[in-house]
């Protein structure tokens, strides 16, 4: 049986200046959009090997080379522009665009998998349950999923503080719905969170980004703390 859940990814184009602007001063802008093109790209290459009625790209700026590839079913892949306004208003209007069951992750965390998503994608995902909840290490979430896409539950929740994740949550409770909850994950916000990453998903582009980002400023002993690089072909974007 295929699986009934649309899979939204939302994004902000990794331009220097302008993607994990946290990340500095360790990491200079063209560094932070490095690490933002890998973080993008492993999302969109775990969505795409997730089963999914539809994988749904909402984005902020143009598509760029961090798309996976036609060998990696990129084609498979819509890609529909951001709406305006605040946070809340931009993830409810992204819901909005489903009729079915849906699953909302963001590209803050590159050690995303399959299998952390086959909870919300399996064929009865939604069969005793009304939502799927992933908290963030920083008390935001990773993942909202919803078997009925209500943007009403999202419009009003500040965003981006400390108790996002818990008042989203019980936002979902209030509304009377059944919730599972999905592992907690750290999203890339600062410099600790990206080097606590890439360690912990080796196999990654954002690890590969950051080794290389890392070693570009300190060819000696490992350990030395990273100021940031421009990659070497000027672009600051990661090849995986």
């Amino acid at each position: 049986m295929r699986s009934p859940t649309t899979l939204l990814v939302i994004a902000k184009e990794p331009r220097p200046g302008r993607a994990k602007t946290r990340l500095a001063p360790a990491f200079t802008p063209h560094g932070a959009a490095a690490l933002a093109s890998a973080a993008l790209t492993d999302t969109l290459r775990a969505v795409l090997a997730a089963p999914a009625r539809r994988r749904v790209l909402v984005l902020d700026g143009r598509p760029g080379p961090w798309l996976p590839g036609p060998e990696e079913g990129g084609g498979r892949l819509e890609i529909v522009p951001q709406s305006a306004g605040g946070l809340d208003e931009r993830l409810a209007a992204a819901f909005a665009l489903c009729d079915g069951p849906a699953l909302l992750v963001g590209m803050d965390t590159p050690q995303l998998t399959p299998a952390l998503l086959a909870p919300a994608t399996r064929p009865h995902a939604w069969r005793e349950r009304d939502a799927f909840f992933g908290p963030a290490a920083d008390g935001g979430f990773w993942a909202l999923g919803l078997a009925a896409p209500d943007p009403a539950l999202l419009r009003g929740v500040p965003m981006s503080t400390p108790t996002t994740g818990d008042t989203q949550r019980a936002r979902l409770v209030a509304a009377g719905l059944r919730v599972d909850d999905l592992p907690g994950l750290r999203d890339v916000d600062l410099p600790d969170d990206a080097a606590a990453v890439a360690a912990a998903a080796p196999g990654t582009c954002f690890a590969a980004a950051h080794d290389r980002l890392v070693r570009l400023l300190n060819p000696g002993p490992a350990g030395v703390r990273t100021t940031g690089a421009h990659l070497p072909d000027g672009r600051g974007r990661a090849r995986p």
